[in-house]
């Protein structure tokens, strides 16, 4: 199973309906996939996907909840949405673990997954390195809004993965402009392409631009982003996502664990 973390230098730059997104858009590819929501602090991918249902053990695995045919698995599917979640670095160390390796990620017909997606907490703290010493990315991919200010908290990311000696996939601006129902044109509200640009000056890849999208919106605040699947323009934006993050792949090499404190 390969695992991609999606990570973003600052909140709210959209970073889980992205993972989100690409999860549904590698499946359209023909691969099995899971979707691990490790945004310890602040879990959202049960929301936006509409998932009410508590995780449940068996055999001492924790068993993932099946959504479209991808499996997931949220901190927010072990406690209440409501509560606040106040721990250390240690137990967040070992509620991962529990995570990522006391789970049966396998898809619903029980063979062990192509993928994993990761949508890790924004920033470059403990859930990040954790990450890096309980199992083998195969790779990271950052997520950032256009304007100066957001890239400023991205490029501390992506010097966090380049310091842990991992694959530095590729760049992706979400809310990148804003296509007018009304008129037709397109409107750069954030600013456009700054993320395009820092990864090109950097030799770093881009993954693609993703619009500000009133759709995504709507189904997320609905808990139904999957049913974003019938949109032909969304889809076909995170399809060919997928493609490029499936070509960095399979040109970057498998790192080991990282062994650090």
């Amino acid at each position: 199973m390969k695992t991609i973390a999606i990570g973003s230098g600052k909140g709210g730059v959209g970073k889980s309906s992205v993972s989100a997104l690409i999860a549904l858009a590698l499946k359209r590819q023909g691969l099995s996939v899971g979707l691990l929501d490790a945004d310890i602090f602040g879990p959202s991918i049960p929301h936006i996907l509409g998932v009410v249902d508590n995780a449940v053990s068996e055999n001492d695995l924790i068993q993932p909840i099946y959504v479209n045919g991808i499996a997931t698995l949220s901190v927010g599917n072990m406690c209440p949405t409501d509560a606040a979640i106040i721990w250390r670095g240690p137990l967040v160390h070992s509620v991962l673990d529990q995570m990522l390796n006391h789970t049966n990620w396998v898809d619903p017909s029980g063979k062990k997954l192509d993928y994993l997606i990761i949508d890790l907490p924004p920033g470059t703290g403990d859930v990040p390195i954790s990450l890096n010493q309980l199992t083998t990315l195969n790779g990271q991919v950052i997520v950032c809004t256009p304007q100066k200010t957001a890239l400023i908290d991205a490029v501390r990311a992506v010097d966090m993965v380049k310091k842990i000696e991992k694959p530095m996939l590729g760049l992706i601006e979400n809310m990148s402009y804003f296509l007018c129902d009304g008129c037709g044109k397109k409107h750069d509200i954030f600013g456009s392409g700054g993320v395009k640009q820092y990864a090109q000056a950097n030799g770093l890849p881009f993954l693609g631009e993703v619009p500000f999208s009133p759709e995504i919106r709507k189904y997320e605040d609905s808990g139904s982003l999957f049913d974003l699947e019938s949109n032909s323009d969304i889809m076909g934006i995170f399809d060919q996502i997928a493609v490029n993050l499936l070509e960095q792949v399979k040109a970057n090499p498998v790192m080991p664990k990282l062994n650090m404190m």
